[in-house]
């Protein structure tokens, strides 16, 4: 009886270390939201890794397997999440699905965006709404809330450490929303032209007009791209912001014929609250002819 008694000593204080939370998420800024709400408490993973394109993004069946046995799925509303989510429930019934977008007001994913009094130019309400909605802190903070509670149900012992974690993430991504409108208010131009149309909750946020090339996920036409290239030559825009993600030649041409250049700004990196400082550092270089 003593080896046993002694046994049961030792593994008495590792009884309370429940397993790590396995979260999967749809791309790589969540998975640092989750990660900055559940610390050590979760094992996160993005589905779409550095480089890859949500857009084009399909699952790989060793994917799927790990996702069977995952207790959470945080989604964004990625074109590849509708095609996948009912395989996924189908092979893990159990797992719990948070989708990041409710509760919040979806802008069209479109080819303008927004004017400075957020009012829409023109949109078909038909249209799916724009899921890069991590492009505004203030939105994030409502999401990492949300990424509190379901993380607080799945796992009510550690409800306390998720409270603090994300309590001192918001006030960071406040200070961050600050800092960016305070450099951003006074533009002398606030159009800026990108080649696929992933700043719109960005540019809401902050009273600018993202104006794409791409037009329903394709490059336009002739005529229209005659017409995007006046309009930025009007308006005295020289930059073309792309992804890192995208083939840079398209934009190359129109950054060309506008006497501009091409900028890379990435909507999905990781290091969220440094990446979007440096986005809005780069949108506020390029404001001035």
């Amino acid at each position: 009886m003593r080896p046993l008694l002694t046994w049961l000593v030792l593994l008495w204080p590792l009884a309370g270390l429940a397993a790590p939370l396995e979260v999967f998420v749809s791309v790589l800024p969540q998975e640092t939201f989750v990660a900055r709400v559940g610390g050590d408490h979760v094992r996160v993973r993005a589905l779409t890794r550095p480089g890859q394109s949500p857009e084009t993004f399909e699952p790989t069946p060793q994917m799927v397997t790990a996702l069977s046995r995952a207790d959470l799925f945080v989604g964004t509303g990625m074109p590849f999440e509708k095609a996948w989510i009912g395989r996924l429930r189908a092979a893990n019934p159990n797992m719990r699905v948070l989708d990041a977008r409710e509760g919040i007001d979806l802008l069209p994913l479109d080819d303008h965006g927004h004017d400075h009094d957020g009012h829409h130019q023109g949109h078909d309400e038909s249209m799916a709404g724009d899921p890069h909605i991590w492009t505004s802190p203030l939105l994030v903070a409502r999401i990492s809330a949300r990424i509190r509670d379901t993380l607080a149900e799945l796992d009510p012992a550690n409800a306390g450490d998720y409270a603090r974690n994300q309590a001192a993430f918001a006030a960071e991504l406040v200070a961050l929303d600050q800092e960016i409108r305070n450099q951003l208010k006074e533009l002398p131009n606030r159009k800026f032209l990108v080649f696929h149309p992933a700043w719109g909750y960005f540019a809401n946020a902050y009273g600018l007009t993202q104006v794409s090339i791409e037009k329903g996920g394709k490059e336009p036409g002739a005529r229209s791209l005659a017409g995007l290239i006046d309009e930025a030559r009007r308006d005295q825009i020289r930059a073309v912001f792309v992804q890192p993600q995208s083939d840079p030649r398209f934009a190359a041409e129109v950054a060309r014929a506008i006497g501009g250049q091409v900028i890379a700004i990435d909507p999905l990196a990781s290091d969220y609250v440094t990446n979007l400082r440096e986005v809005a550092r780069q949108i506020a270089a390029a404001s001035h002819p």
